[in-house]
């Protein structure tokens, strides 16, 4: 027999509501207050435009969060770099200055999840090109940039964590019409976050 629509919601209901339910009634699950957290760590850049098809660019990222219970506000640097483009023999690179909040839906003991919307600006270097087999040796485009995307955080004491995330990052650079047009960017970080407001603990509840 096919499960009803009713069912589906129902269960699909207990399903999101039960890590909640677990974390508020867990002992030693962690009550985020006031926090401040630095991020270093490394950066995967998968980049929508190359001479030919998208490229990688590996580098580094990193962080600052301060925020309180669920809700932080986060500036972020990243930079990666691809050495030599397949047939140009040049470097490409993404610099961005990103800011903006960032929302844990999930705490559970050691374990949280998070969703963040951060804009700012990028600045992209590297070869443009004009067509098939043809291409400028060099150029660099400054504009508006933005990222949307989460991740996981796993706490290894109170003051250290591992994170882990991946973003929808959208930048400009230059089409093969020397027109500045928006390029879309898949980037993953991950990093190790430091704690200057000790994380306390709250205790079983009931």
């Amino acid at each position: 027999m096919r499960p009803s629509v009713r069912t589906i919601f129902a269960a699909s209901l207990c399903f999101l509501l039960f890590p909640a339910h677990v974390s508020a009634q867990s002992p030693l699950a962690p009550a985020r207050g006031k926090t401040i957290d630095v991020g270093l760590g490394y950066s995967y850049v998968r980049e929508g435009q190359s001479v030919s098809s998208p490229v990688g660019l590996t580098g580094g990222n990193a962080s600052i969060t301060i925020g309180y219970s669920r809700l932080e506000l986060k500036v972020d640097l990243g930079y990666a770099r691809a050495a030599n483009l397949p047939g140009t023999g040049r470097h490409n690179e993404v610099l961005s200055y990103l800011a903006g909040p960032v929302f844990h839906p999930l705490i559970h003991r050691n374990f949280e999840t998070y969703v963040q919307v951060l804009g700012g600006a990028a600045r992209v270097s590297g070869p443009v090109p004009l067509g098939v087999g043809s291409y400028l040796l060099g150029g660099w485009a400054s504009g508006l940039a933005w990222a949307v995307g989460g991740g996981v955080e796993y706490r290894v004491t109170n003051a250290i964590a591992i994170r882990t995330g991946v973003d929808y990052m959208r930048t400009s650079y230059f089409d093969p019409a020397l027109t500045l047009r928006g390029q879309s960017n898949i980037r993953s970080t991950a990093s190790i976050v430091y704690s200057f407001v000790k994380r306390s603990r709250r205790r079983r509840l009931g």
